[in-house]
Formats: C-alpha cells, structure tokens, sequence
C-alpha cells in the first residue's frame, strides 16, 4: 500500500539536519483552529473585559506620568486579593459626586499615603508621618499648603503627579477604597506630538 508511505517531500523535511530541531515535525500545527480554540477565546476574551479595561486621560493632572489623550490599560483583579499600595496609579470614582447622577466621573491618580498616614504639603514639600517624600516623578513642586490629615481605615489618600494642576485628596480629603475601580497596568497608546 504505497499511499500509507509518507511523501518524499515530507521524508526529506524530517531527515534535513536544520528541520529535526522544530518540535512540530508536521505542519498541523498551521490547520484553523477548531472548536476548542474557539472556545478558549472566548474565555480569555471574557476574563478580559471582566477584569481590565483601556481608559481614555482626560487632563494633565498626571503629567508627566501620563499625558493627556493616552490610553492606558486598567486592571481590576488585584485589590480583591491585595490592599492598594503606596505609589500605585489608580482609577477611582469621584468621591464627591452624587448618587443621582448618571455616568460616574473617573480620575486618575497616585496613592501618596494609606490608611492610618498622616499627610500635609508644606513649603513645596509632601510629608507624610512628618517625613519629606522625595518624588522625582512629579511635574513641580507644589504651590499650595494643606493641613495636616489623618487618613482613615478604609481611606487613601491621592495626588495628581502635576500637583498644581490636580483635582484631588488635597480638596476633597482622603478617598474611600471602595471608590477605587481598578490599578493602573501601562500605557497601550500615546498620541505622537502634534
């Protein structure tokens, strides 16, 4: 039975010496996917949407971290497991919008300080428990003085990296965790400058 011979062409594939290394010894490996990887697809496109999103920047109160019009990816797993950390970029609901309003309002900004912190801008300067913060990441120093907070259990607290320039816990106070909606992962798009 010569049609159960494999092809001269597909002896001389397997045989030649740079071909043996490949792991796929047939080209199988290039046929359409079937239902099963259809279905795995699916579950990852799935996953997805659940647990991250892109967001658009609307301002610059993060320069230079983030410039406005960027797309960043969002992720909104990790603090199900984990307590939001000192430095993260987060995303969050406006604290002081109201409950009859119909589209929530997200900000972006950094976690200067968590639970149990005291916190206070003085001389250009962000302190928190009385020590000078050293943030090279932030776009100046600030120009405006704020009183010395407590930040509740259950509360962090926020600032914009452009912090003259940042609607943030220095006017509306510390933030409620449960405000938060995901964790800052990358930026997937920046607009070339124009």
């Amino acid at each position: 039975m010569s049609f159960m011979k494999p092809s001269a062409l597909y002896m001389f594939l397997i045989t030649y010496v740079s071909f043996r290394w490949m792991p796929c010894q047939s080209w199988g490996f290039l046929r359409w996917p079937g239902l099963d990887g259809f279905l795995r697809l699916l579950v990852v496109v799935l996953l997805w949407s659940m647990f991250s999103e892109i967001r658009y920047i609307t301002s610059n109160s993060m320069h230079p971290t983030l410039r406005e019009h960027d797309r960043v990816i969002i992720e909104k797993a990790s603090y199900y497991i984990r307590s939001p950390a000192v430095h993260d970029i987060v995303t969050f609901k406006d604290p002081t919008q109201q409950l009859g309003d119909k589209e929530d309002i997200v900000f972006i900004k950094r976690i200067v300080a968590k639970e149990g912190d005291l916190v206070q801008v003085n001389g250009g300067c962000l302190y928190v428990n009385g020590i000078a913060q050293n943030e090279d990441f932030i776009a100046g120093c600030p120009r405006y003085e704020s009183n010395l907070t407590y930040v509740p259990i259950g509360h962090v607290y926020v600032l914009g990296d452009n912090r003259n320039k940042s609607y943030d816990s220095h006017d509306w106070g510390p933030l409620p965790v449960k405000n938060i909606v995901g964790r800052y992962v990358m930026c997937c798009y920046r607009p070339s400058e124009s």
